[in-house]
């Protein structure tokens, strides 16, 4: 194995013969230092020496980056270390690890700063878009669309009066970072929402608890999340006292608020007002009711439903020529010219026939409650009632068993019986649509 002291020139003009896989050339300086080219490659300096009694080759590196000097220095060093019983193909091995590691803390870190830098506002559209309740497939759409408002940044024109809208009570949390909700935060946010609304602050907060719940349950935002933020004691003992509503229609003011409700000029809410106490549905569940879930041929009604997703009850021969002198104009039985096409807050209306009735503090659901008590008077069954309303199955009411839409028929007919009864309307269920009347 002839040596050469290496040069400039030598070492750019060496070249591995076409015939050959590979070629040497070891200089005479540094021992062990030699020049591998290949015919495809490009020439690089290699150590080669004994250890233990056996040939190692290492790889120094390229000439366009190592000078020659710093490859003999190397080649020496190299030696150096089999002089002391040292393998030098381990200690290269544990550079490139601690480099390897190096560099994987160096990501490490990035990945953690990026973290701890992800905003609520980053991962919100992912809760929307992924997140929903126990047991459930997806959001529904009332809830949805409450979580998108609560969290909308503001600034659109108002849809009644003038100005534009405030920013939602969720927005300025959208600002900070996962990792920096915590208690202190919350109860500040809180604070300066409260301000506005204690009520809508209360459910805000609510609603960002689930947030946390979400966040907390999945691997990429587990350790960012602090869960139990929302339930610190100093937010908890501010929250407004969360008192159950029992407003209902007593039974001597249910001829005034009917003949209220049936003045009203607009006749899509006035139906819809009678529907919902002769139903006892929730305000949305029957305000997005399409006339492809009206079955006149069978006298059903299949609605969306707050516990499932639907629910099927018989549709009452009141309810029935009553929808039946409805106009229809698209896919809504209430329908109405603006936005979602359908009737969305009736509120207004029915101030109007409670006005009229001289009637207090009776809100829409209110409705709701009134069919529940309205119905227990005329002798309906407790698990009828609720089946109708779509109330969870009590198992100590009547050792409730779900009846079929025949079998419930004949009891929400009898509510309904009661409560025209109750109003005063004569009503021939053979009569044509549109042939009713009030009699004093």
């Amino acid at each position: 194995m002839a040596k050469i002291a290496f040069t400039a020139g030598r070492v750019s003009g060496f070249k591995c013969p076409p015939d050959k896989k590979q070629a040497f050339m070891w200089d005479v300086t540094a021992p062990g230092l030699g020049l591998r080219a290949t015919p495809a490659g490009k020439p690089a300096y290699v150590f080669q020496s004994v250890y233990q009694g056996k040939d190692i080759r290492l790889t120094i590196g390229s000439p366009t980056a190592w000078s020659i000097p710093a490859a003999q220095a190397k080649a020496r060093e190299l030696q150096r270390l089999i002089d002391e019983g040292k393998d030098p193909r381990d200690l290269k091995r544990d550079a490139l690890a601690a480099q390897a590691e190096k560099l994987a803390a160096a990501a490490a870190k990035v990945q953690a700063d990026k973290a701890k830098a992800l905003t609520v506002g980053e991962v919100w559209p992912l809760y929307l878009e992924n997140g929903r309740p126990k047991r459930k497939e997806a959001w529904k759409p009332g809830y949805r669309a409450d979580l998108e408002a609560m969290a909308a940044p503001g600034g659109e024109k108002k849809k009644r009066g003038q100005g534009t809208t405030r920013p939602g009570p969720l927005y300025p949390l959208l600002a900070l970072p996962l990792a920096g909700v915590n208690e202190d935060t919350l109860k500040s946010w809180y604070d300066r929402e409260a301000v506005a609304g204690k009520h809508q602050a209360a459910r805000a907060l609510m609603m960002f608890r689930g947030f946390l719940r979400w966040c907390a349950a999945r691997p990429e935002y587990r350790n960012l999340t602090d869960r139990d933020a929302g339930k610190a004691a100093a937010i908890v003992e501010n929250l407004p006292s969360n008192t159950r509503r029992t407003d209902a229609l007593e039974a001597a003011q249910v001829p005034g608020w009917w003949v209220g409700v049936e003045q009203l000029s607009n006749r899509t809410a006035s139906a819809y007002l009678r529907a919902l106490l002769l139903t006892g549905a929730r305000r949305e569940e029957l305000a997005a009711l399409t006339w492809a879930n009206v079955d006149f041929q069978w006298r059903k009604l299949t609605i969306a439903d707050k516990v499932d997703t639907t629910r099927t009850i018989p549709l009452s021969p009141y309810v029935a020529h009553m929808l039946a002198t409805l106009p229809r104009v698209g896919p809504f039985v209430f329908a109405s010219t603006g936005k979602a096409g359908r009737i969305t807050d009736t509120r207004n209306s029915h101030a109007k026939a409670l006005q009229s009735a001289a009637i207090e503090g009776l809100t829409i659901h209110g409705l709701r409650r009134s069919f529940s008590l309205l119905g227990e008077a005329a002798g309906a069954p407790a698990g009828a009632i609720a089946q109708v309303m779509g109330h969870k199955p009590s198992a100590t009411a009547e050792g409730y068993r779900p009846r079929s839409i025949d079998a419930l028929r004949p009891f929400l007919e009898q509510i309904e019986a009661h409560i025209l009864s109750l109003t005063g309307v004569q009503f021939d269920s053979q009569a044509a649509p549109g042939a009713l009347r009030a009699v004093a």
